[in-house]
């Protein structure tokens, strides 16, 4: 088993702007994600209700908070991976 040496990564600084960015990024994806989490609690009451075109109506919000979601996380992902690539 061979051992290999990690990888250094020299952290770039971020400007001001991109920090901001970042931290109102994070801030949006998990506002999505809480509303994501509500709407499926309320479509889980709408099953125990027996009003199962509500549940589905709660279960549509939720995906497309999820979906905002991701994108958002995507973008953070695609920032962090550029920033945190090797030097060549």
């Amino acid at each position: 088993m061979s051992k290999s040496s990690p990888v250094k990564v020299a952290e770039a600084k971020a400007s001001p702007a991109e920090k901001q960015k970042s931290i109102d990024n994070h801030k949006k994806a998990a506002t999505h994600f809480e509303a994501a989490a509500k709407n499926h609690l309320d479509a889980s009451k709408h099953h125990e209700a027996d009003d199962h075109h509500k549940a589905a109506s709660s279960l549509i919000a939720a995906n497309g908070h999820q979906i905002s979601a991701r994108e958002i996380q995507k973008q953070e992902l695609v920032s962090h991976a550029k920033k945190a690539m090797p030097k060549m």
